[in-house]
């Protein structure tokens, strides 16, 4: 078997040598060793302290426990844990799709994540990001004595790149794919990800590096997270310097990287979300070419549960891989004498539509949003309103028959 360890600390030399003459290249997927990352990875039993633990007999039927090779870290192997689930129905004649599950801040690898997506018919796997194992409770996780590096973010910037949090959360979640694309019961070009909150900026990340998937849903989380705003949307580095803020970006923000993911993408989150602002959340989806539509809601809570749970995910998934009704899409949007319109494009009928605005300024986290319905003309799949005068942020929101819900684009007059 190849060591994984040498052939990524030699390749981490000189690519890191490389950017000492051109730094433009650490702005680029060019970070993460794609041929090395696409070999399915090696798999292990899971640790012996969970398989005798009572979470392991409430696993849910079909859900397996394993840990399989990640990227070396401090120079020694890892092993990431994980859960994997697949179908009983599938077989290597009828594969099924698949989906790679990546947690948030304080989370770690959820088996009933895995159910949820096998109840539909979904291969998944959900991976450990943490450098732990599902055991405690949340975010007090015990540890792998194999895994990698807890989260972080400024404070890492002095170790080498290679073992910082993030490029190992992105090498580690392309592998988590390469792992489930290898088993025959799965159709390995019918893969998708999704990620929550932290989850999510993992996910923009590697959608611009692993184009192998077939879409890819963040909910909450995405890129332009440690820019210097005063509207509540820096999130990263809030108590650190400038110049550490600008070298996280540099090497770590999605932003570098979302130009290159032209997969169908669909963001997720509320208006008020407590990190991911729908400033920066705009600036992500608009630099990802594959972006084919938001979900912004009034009210969303943020939480793992609350992240897995929108039908819009599952819907979205459907469409792109199991050839399910597709999701209404907008299309332009404008103002004609103070009335607001915007355009959809929909398969299943519109059940009602709502501009959403907001009269406030300052921090998003604190703005009182409002909402009131819209018209809604079928036959052009225009929906208008009156914007009232002191609007700061309005959007429109469709509804369709099957009560998922689409956004425009927001606009700040």
């Amino acid at each position: 078997m190849k060591s994984r360890t040498r052939i990524v600390s030699l390749f981490c030399l000189l690519w890191t040598t490389h950017c000492v003459v051109s730094g433009d290249e650490q702005q680029t997927g060019l970070m993460w060793e794609r041929e090395f990352l696409y070999e399915a990875p090696e798999v292990f039993e899971a640790p012996e302290e969970f398989l005798e633990s009572a979470e392991f007999d409430d696993l849910p039927d079909g859900v397996r426990a394993l840990r399989f090779e990640g990227l070396p870290w401090r120079g020694e192997e890892t092993r990431v844990f994980a859960f994997l689930g697949i179908p009983e129905e599938a077989s290597e004649r009828h594969p099924v799709p698949g989906v790679v599950l990546i947690h948030g801040a304080g989370g770690t690898a959820f088996a009933r994540w895995v159910k949820r997506w096998m109840d539909r018919g979904y291969a998944a796997i959900a991976l450990d990001l943490d450098g732990g194992i599902p055991l405690g409770t949340y975010s007090h996780w015990k540890r792998n004595p194999s895994g990698g590096p807890r989260r972080g973010d400024v404070q890492q910037l002095g170790w080498p790149l290679e073992d910082q949090w993030m490029y190992q959360a992105v090498g580690d979640t392309i592998l988590a794919h390469s792992l489930i694309s290898s088993f025959p019961e799965v159709d390995s070009a019918r893969i998708g990800a999704t990620g929550i909150s932290w989850g999510g900026v993992v996910l923009s990340n590697v959608a611009g590096v692993d184009p192998r998937l077939k879409f890819a849903v963040p909910v909450y989380g995405c890129g332009f997270i440690a820019d210097d705003f005063d509207d509540g949307s820096s999130f990263v580095g809030r108590s650190a310097t400038a110049s550490q803020r600008e070298e996280w970006t540099r090497l770590w923000d999605p932003m570098n990287r979302l130009p290159d993911a032209e997969m169908p993408m669909l963001w997720i989150a509320g208006v008020n979300d407590f990190a991911f602002t729908p400033r920066v959340r705009k600036l992500s989806y608009e630099l990802a070419p594959g972006t084919v539509a938001v979900s912004l809601r009034l009210q969303m809570g943020h939480s793992q549960g609350r992240g897995e749970a929108p039908a819009e995910v599952y819907a979205f998934a459907d469409n792109i891989v199991k050839e399910g009704k597709p999701l209404p899409q907008f299309l332009r949007q404008g103002v004609e004498e103070d009335v607001g319109w915007a355009e959809f494009e929909f398969e299943v009928s519109l059940k009602r539509a709502e501009l959403c605005y907001t009269l406030d300024n300052g921090k998003w986290q604190d703005r009182v949003w409002q909402s009131v319905p819209a018209e809604v003309d079928l036959k052009t799949g225009r929906v208008s309103a009156p914007i009232p005068p002191e609007a700061t942020v309005y959007y429109f929101n469709v509804t369709d028959e099957r009560g998922l819900v689409v956004s425009s684009v927001h606009v700040e007059p």
